[in-house]
């Protein structure tokens, strides 16, 4: 880790863009401990068998099968700043293109924070389902990463087996594999909703309607992944959780901060709505009718009736 590297990389932020990218990943990975990716013997295969078993495990609870991404990687945090800062371009370009010649000042403020949270996300992130939204190519494979030196700190900071909890790790992202599997427009409808509220922003509004069409998308991708790891997980998982959980909620005050700003409480909501959600209807209809969300995007349950499930299914199968 070198801060002197990471400074001066931003400081040298150059360009036409309101962000220097490459300056942002240079900045980032100079600043984060890359952690190690020399694997234990049979640590490999450890993985690769987690994986399969979770495919398995997961398209039985599922009751369909399913694909494992084409790119199945072991990572350490450089590699995974690698990966995503890709994507994060992808995603800003519109309001790049708005923004015009940006003063230098500006320029190295933007770059600075994007490094910032580069940083943050590749010391934290475990694993990684990666639909890779908005790409060039459509037909690209989604990828799956496992960033190794995260995993191993955090099993050692829960005090739970690292087998076991990368094992737990690697079904919850597979859930994700099976979901974008069996609903094959979802890339392409959060692409859209994606792209409707970033051109508004790039403009200088805010479209209420597509982000909170996105958020509502997100609740079910997570709510139905984390239903499928309640039933697929062939361990005992909830002190996994609960120690999880406790772990977020005693992290220092900037560390909360960050959370905040990245709207990672967000994603913890989301999770918890879209779990509730889908055991309501589970219980009601059993599982099969909570594979209906996947069947069309008109199936998904808006922002109300996330809240009331039973006004769903009644729309659904009245």
């Amino acid at each position: 880790m070198n801060l002197y590297r990471s400074a001066r990389a931003v400081a040298g932020a150059s360009g036409d863009h309101a962000i220097d990218w490459q300056a942002a990943t240079e900045a980032a990975k100079a600043s984060t401990d890359s952690g190690s990716i020399t694997l234990e013997p049979g640590e490999q295969e450890a993985y690769a068998r987690d994986v399969k078993d979770a495919r398995d495990g997961v398209g039985a609870v599922a009751g369909f099968s399913f694909e494992l991404p084409g790119t199945i990687e072991i990572q350490n945090r450089h590699h995974w700043i690698d990966a995503n800062v890709e994507t994060f371009e992808r995603v800003m370009a519109p309001i790049e293109s708005q923004a015009g010649m940006l003063p230098g000042v500006a320029r190295t403020v933007n770059t600075g924070t994007m490094s910032v949270l580069l940083a943050f996300l590749g010391r934290n992130v475990l694993g990684q389902y990666d639909p890779l939204l908005l790409a060039d190519t459509p037909t690209e494979d989604h990828a799956l990463y496992f960033v190794r030196p995260n995993i191993l700190n955090a099993a050692d900071a829960l005090d739970v087996d690292a087998d076991r909890f990368r094992r737990w790790i690697a079904f919850h992202e597979v859930t994700h594999a099976a979901e974008f599997a069996a609903a094959p427009w979802l890339s392409t409808h959060l692409e859209t909703r994606m792209e409707a509220g970033i051109e508004t922003l790039s403009a200088g509004s805010f479209d209420t309607d597509a982000f909170r069409d996105l958020d509502a998308a997100m609740t079910v991708v997570e709510g139905y992944a984390e239903l499928l790891m309640d039933h697929a997980f062939d361990d005992e998982y909830e002190d996994l959780r609960r120690k999880l959980d406790a772990r977020r909620q005693g992290r220092n005050p900037l560390e909360k901060l960050f959370r905040r700003l990245l709207g990672l409480g967000l994603k913890r909501r989301q999770y918890e709505r879209g779990k509730a959600f889908f055991e309501h209807v589970t219980a009601v209809r059993g599982l099969e009718a909570a594979t209906a969300v996947w069947e069309r995007p008109e199936n998904l349950p808006t922002h109300e009736e996330l809240d009331a499930p039973g006004t769903w299914l009644q729309r659904i199968d009245p």
